[in-house]
């Protein structure tokens, strides 16, 4: 089975190819930048008020949560390690 698949024979090393000279590219000047970032921001399909209103009020949640867990735990552990050590 080895030999009809040829894994039974050492493989030779791959030889890696280099990549083919890149050619130089032309500069885009300031105008046309600015020109390009505009037809790209009107492709973007930008959030309605009330859904960042909704994402705006999950995330102050989640960050009061997790305030208070951190604060609980480290009050928690702090007073352990003094209990320990006094």
């Amino acid at each position: 089975m080895m030999a009809k698949q040829g894994s039974d024979k050492p493989r030779a090393p791959e030889r890696k190819s280099r990549p083919a000279a890149q050619q130089a590219k032309e500069r885009t000047g300031p105008r046309e930048f600015l020109i390009e970032v505009r037809g790209e921001m009107r492709k973007v399909a930008w959030p309605t008020k009330h859904e960042i209103i909704n994402s705006t009020i999950i995330v102050l949640i989640a960050v009061v949560v997790m305030t208070t867990l951190i604060f609980l735990f480290d009050y928690a552990s702090a007073k352990f390690v003094l209990f320990l050590y006094e």
